[in-house]
């Protein structure tokens, strides 16, 4: 469930989750952060996630979290919809034990980075249009998601691909198996815009 008040079910929640949250209430509005509160047989344990977004296009490029225990906190990517954490932590992974207000802390300083983050978006391009993108950290070369178009695709690409075994499950291209991007470009993060890299005319 979201909340836009936590402390609506602030009495099942633990001494110690009530000081976490008491300590960052005044924070998440920075992050833009939203609240899930997750019930399992252990008990309850607030979630805060946020949404890392395109500067320039309506498209989610990654949900990530914190869930907060008792002393501990466990950030990492969410799942998109569920807002659970991923079986095996990614290179996003926090895990971190301590008091309410040092975890409150290292929570702010995970979100910080996590926002200041520059992504980029490699494009490739067939006859003047982008037939596939796929958005990456710049530092580490994380994908974050991609688009591949068939239909404005060069002809017969998908056919390559196949025969290379380069096409996944469900017709799933993964496009680094596209090689060298035609252009590159900066979608959010600290640093200037990178210039725009074309491909030549043929």
């Amino acid at each position: 469930m979201f909340l836009d008040d936590w402390h609506e079910c602030e009495s099942e929640l633990s001494e110690a989750q009530r000081a976490f949250m008491a300590h960052i209430e005044t924070r998440t509005s920075e992050w833009l952060a939203d609240i899930w509160l997750e019930r399992t047989d252990e008990g309850c344990f607030p979630v805060l996630l946020v949404d890392l977004n395109s500067a320039d296009e309506n498209l989610v490029l990654l949900t990530a979290g914190i869930r907060v225990e008792d002393h501990r906190i466990h950030g990492d990517k969410l799942h998109s919809q569920l807002f659970s954490l991923p079986d095996e932590p990614t290179g996003l992974a926090l895990i971190a034990t301590g008091s309410p207000e040092e975890l409150a802390d290292r929570t702010t300083e995970w979100f910080d980075r996590l926002m200041r983050r520059q992504v980029v978006r490699h494009e490739w391009v067939h006859r003047g249009q982008v037939y596939a993108s796929r958005y990456l950290f710049s530092d580490t070369g994380e994908g974050l998601c991609q688009m591949y178009n068939d239909a404005l695709a060069p002809p017969w690409q998908r056919i390559r691909l196949l025969i290379a075994g380069r096409v996944k499950r469900r017709g799933w291209i993964d496009t680094e198996a596209l090689g060298q991007p035609d252009r590159v470009v900066t979608v959010r993060g600290e640093t200037d815009p990178e210039p725009v890299r074309l491909v030549p005319p043929w």
